[in-house]
């Protein structure tokens, strides 16, 4: 997909990821991109409209949790820009005192986001298509001793995503009409950092971060525009201080039944 003229909403706008994939999309293009989050967005909002242009950007606060409050940032999206061709749900939290809240809005609105995206882009629902990508983590691929409901809910983005985008899954979501994809970052220095070890008194926390090895947060948004501008699908991309930007290599099944272990 060509970035130039195309719309994206993305949740988690008014920060980290979401910001710089926003960003990027200006830069290269896009006619609008629509900013989803629960903090306030003036800063970001009155950042962005002064680099790109005041009617490039939309700001819609809203709790990613609330059906009422993300149908209305789709609503107000198409309003606004008449089209729309990416769903982003980056919106994320790290807090395993809060499990409940983790659940909630690192999955089950990754699921609401990616059913609202079928709503108004599905080609037989009289949208253009698209492209939906959904960030996990390497924690949805890896197990994460001291994040496991955070590892839990990362991994159901992925077999969310994976089970949609696979042949005999719903028609919507397929090459040729919505294209839906994973992003797999491991850490990064971005501020869902501070929640990852609550546990961890602070002179702990301190030698915990300082032995992280960071990805550049600008590769994480070149994983994203791959995304965009790339013909992927079904796809789960990971960036690493390892490997860089790579792909998960899913195994092969058949297409209604998984395959025998």
């Amino acid at each position: 997909m060509k970035v130039e003229g195309i719309v994206a909403l993305i949740t988690g706008g008014a920060s980290g990821f979401g910001k710089g994939f926003a960003a990027a999309l200006l830069q290269k293009g896009a006619k609008g991109v629509s900013l989803v989050d629960i903090s306030d967005g003036k800063n970001v909002i009155d950042e962005f409209s002064t680099k790109f242009g005041p009617e490039r950007v939309i700001y819609n606060r809203a709790d990613v949790t609330s059906d009422s409050d993300m149908e209305g940032a789709f609503k107000k999206t198409l309003d606004h820009f008449k089209r729309l061709d990416v769903v982003c749900n980056n919106a994320g939290i790290a807090n395993e005192t809060d499990w409940k809240k983790v659940i909630d809005i690192d999955l089950t609105a990754v699921i609401r986001g990616t059913l609202l995206a079928k709503q108004y882009m599905d080609k037989n629902n009289g949208g253009g298509g698209g492209v939906v990508i959904n960030v996990s983590s390497m924690a949805g691929i890896l197990f994460v001793p001291f994040q496991p409901v955070y590892a839990a809910a990362k991994h159901g983005v992925i077999g969310y995503s994976k089970s949609i985008a696979s042949p005999g899954g719903d028609p919507a979501f397929g090459p040729d009409n919505i294209r839906v994809n994973m992003v797999c970052p491991s850490f990064s220095d971005t501020p869902i950092i501070e929640k990852t070890a609550p546990h961890l008194s602070p002179e702990d926390y301190k030698e915990f971060k300082a032995s992280l090895d960071f990805v550049p947060v600008s590769d994480v948004i070149a994983a994203y525009m791959r995304l965009v501008e790339e013909d992927h699908h079904g796809e789960a991309i990971r960036i690493t201080t390892q490997k860089g930007i790579d792909f998960h290599k899913f195994r092969k099944q058949a297409k209604f039944v998984p395959s025998k272990i």
